[in-house]
Protein backbone atom coordinates (compact mmCIF):
# COMPACT_ATOMS: atom_id res chain seq x y z
CA UNK A 1 0.00 0.00 0.00
CA UNK A 2 1.80 3.27 -0.94
CA UNK A 3 1.33 6.69 0.98
CA UNK A 4 -0.68 9.15 -0.92
CA UNK A 5 -0.24 13.32 -0.38
CA UNK A 6 -3.10 15.35 -0.16
CA UNK A 7 -3.13 17.57 -3.45
CA UNK A 8 -4.92 20.71 -3.13
CA UNK A 9 -5.43 23.16 -6.50
CA UNK A 10 -3.19 26.41 -7.27
CA UNK A 11 -3.85 28.91 -9.87
CA UNK A 12 -1.47 31.18 -11.52
CA UNK A 13 -2.30 33.65 -14.92
CA UNK A 14 0.16 34.42 -17.62
CA UNK A 15 0.05 37.68 -18.57
CA UNK A 16 1.04 39.80 -21.84
CA UNK A 17 0.31 37.25 -24.65
CA UNK A 18 -1.19 38.95 -27.70
CA UNK A 19 -4.89 37.73 -28.81
CA UNK A 20 -3.68 36.91 -32.44
CA UNK A 21 -0.45 35.40 -32.97
CA UNK A 22 1.99 37.42 -35.00
CA UNK A 23 1.88 37.94 -38.81
CA UNK A 24 -1.94 35.43 -38.70
CA UNK A 25 -5.29 36.38 -38.14
CA UNK A 26 -5.40 33.16 -35.62
CA UNK A 27 -6.23 34.12 -31.97
CA UNK A 28 -4.37 32.27 -29.74
CA UNK A 29 -5.56 28.59 -28.79
CA UNK A 30 -5.66 26.80 -25.13
CA UNK A 31 -4.17 23.68 -27.33
CA UNK A 32 -0.90 26.68 -28.13
CA UNK A 33 -1.08 27.14 -24.70
CA UNK A 34 -1.01 24.01 -23.52
CA UNK A 35 2.01 22.87 -26.01
CA UNK A 36 3.94 25.47 -24.37
CA UNK A 37 3.07 24.07 -21.22
CA UNK A 38 4.14 20.82 -21.64
CA UNK A 39 7.02 21.68 -23.46
CA UNK A 40 8.87 24.45 -20.86
CA UNK A 41 11.26 22.76 -18.84
CA UNK A 42 9.77 24.73 -15.96
CA UNK A 43 6.34 22.73 -15.80
CA UNK A 44 8.21 19.07 -15.95
CA UNK A 45 6.22 18.35 -12.29
CA UNK A 46 3.30 20.09 -13.11
CA UNK A 47 0.28 18.49 -13.26
CA UNK A 48 -2.70 20.55 -14.95
CA UNK A 49 -6.43 20.35 -12.89
CA UNK A 50 -8.39 21.14 -16.08
CA UNK A 51 -8.52 22.96 -18.85
CA UNK A 52 -6.69 26.45 -19.04
CA UNK A 53 -9.14 29.41 -19.73
CA UNK A 54 -7.73 31.79 -22.44
CA UNK A 55 -9.59 35.40 -21.93
CA UNK A 56 -9.85 38.34 -23.85
CA UNK A 57 -8.73 41.68 -21.30
CA UNK A 58 -11.38 43.67 -22.98
CA UNK A 59 -13.02 43.31 -26.18
CA UNK A 60 -11.31 45.92 -28.25
CA UNK A 61 -7.61 44.93 -26.69
CA UNK A 62 -5.53 42.49 -27.83
CA UNK A 63 -4.35 41.00 -24.97
CA UNK A 64 -5.43 37.90 -23.36
CA UNK A 65 -4.98 36.47 -20.20
CA UNK A 66 -4.72 32.81 -19.58
CA UNK A 67 -6.06 31.14 -16.07
CA UNK A 68 -4.19 28.31 -15.41
CA UNK A 69 -4.89 25.36 -12.81
CA UNK A 70 -2.33 23.23 -11.14
CA UNK A 71 -2.57 20.29 -8.35
CA UNK A 72 -0.09 21.02 -5.79
CA UNK A 73 0.90 20.83 -1.34
CA UNK A 74 -1.21 22.98 0.91
CA UNK A 75 2.02 24.91 1.42
CA UNK A 76 1.52 25.87 -2.65
CA UNK A 77 5.31 24.75 -3.40
CA UNK A 78 5.03 24.41 -7.46
CA UNK A 79 3.22 27.82 -8.02
CA UNK A 80 5.58 29.49 -5.52
CA UNK A 81 8.67 28.10 -8.00
CA UNK A 82 6.17 29.48 -11.10
CA UNK A 83 5.59 32.63 -10.19
CA UNK A 84 7.35 36.21 -11.46
CA UNK A 85 9.33 33.30 -14.21
CA UNK A 86 9.24 34.20 -18.09
CA UNK A 87 8.48 31.89 -20.89
CA UNK A 88 8.57 32.35 -24.11
CA UNK A 89 5.05 31.99 -26.14
CA UNK A 90 5.78 32.14 -29.79
CA UNK A 91 8.08 35.01 -30.37
CA UNK A 92 6.89 36.89 -27.38
CA UNK A 93 7.92 36.76 -24.13
CA UNK A 94 5.49 36.67 -20.85
CA UNK A 95 5.19 36.56 -17.32
CA UNK A 96 3.84 34.11 -14.53
CA UNK A 97 1.95 35.77 -12.04
CA UNK A 98 0.31 34.46 -9.10
CA UNK A 99 -3.44 35.20 -8.29
CA UNK A 100 -6.08 33.42 -6.28
CA UNK A 101 -9.31 31.07 -7.49
CA UNK A 102 -11.18 33.85 -9.52
CA UNK A 103 -14.75 33.56 -9.92
CA UNK A 104 -15.49 36.05 -12.31
CA UNK A 105 -13.53 33.91 -15.07
CA UNK A 106 -16.33 31.35 -15.88
CA UNK A 107 -18.69 34.43 -16.74
CA UNK A 108 -16.23 35.26 -19.46
CA UNK A 109 -16.03 33.75 -23.13
CA UNK A 110 -12.89 30.93 -23.52
CA UNK A 111 -11.11 31.79 -27.34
Amino acid sequence: MSLRLLQFKSYFKILDILYFLENTNLPVMPDIIERVIKSTHIFNNIVLVSYHCVIKIFPKYDMVIVWVNIWDSQNDTNVKCLVNRCLNIEQYIVMIRGTNINSNVSQYKNY
